[in-house]
């Protein structure tokens, strides 16, 4: 009994701890590149596209949460708007990550599942969320806007998350 006690304090604090704690960054560190790379696109094709400033695209965000109004609260809506797209972007990482604990092929094959995954978190956020959400106007998807969305959805926003994740399975 004594020899498994130490032998379990030494493999238990030394070695998985710290290594759960490195899977964990990696999941954020994918997760932030990947909202990171999604807000760069909105703002800058927004205000290049249609000459809409980036702190509407943030105000918009926020609108999810507090409807028209949203539009209307400056910087403070704006800042509220960043915090809930990066907090979106990780609950996605985290999620992919979990299924890639319970299905290995995820992280084997990252590029393609974060592709697909990418294509799946387009699909909730414009067909779930933000129709269920107080976001005040109705979503229409133009052939370019289309286009751009799944494009960065799969590749700036699928793939980060999937190999952060699978870098994060090499640390759990």
């Amino acid at each position: 009994r004594a020899s498994f006690e130490m032998s379990a304090q030494i493999v238990g604090p030394t070695m998985t701890a710290p290594r759960s704690r490195h899977a964990a960054r990696y999941v954020i560190l994918g997760g932030a590149i990947a909202a990171t790379l999604d807000i760069l696109y909105a703002c800058g094709f927004s205000n290049l596209v249609y000459n809409v400033p980036p702190l509407r695209i943030l105000q918009s965000v926020a609108s999810g949460l507090l409807g028209a109004p949203a539009f209307t609260g400056g910087i403070a809506t704006g800042a509220f708007g960043l915090l809930l797209h990066y907090l979106i972007a990780l609950c996605a990482a985290f999620v992919f990550y979990a299924a890639s604990r319970r299905f290995g092929w995820l992280v084997r094959h990252a590029i393609v599942a974060g592709i697909v995954f990418g294509l799946c978190v387009y699909g909730v956020m414009n067909f779930v969320v933000i129709p269920l959400s107080a976001f005040p106007r109705k979503l229409t998807f133009p052939p370019l806007i289309l286009a751009t969305g799944l494009f960065v959805h799969m590749f700036f926003v699928g793939v980060p998350i999937a190999l952060g994740a699978r870098a994060a399975s090499r640390h759990a």
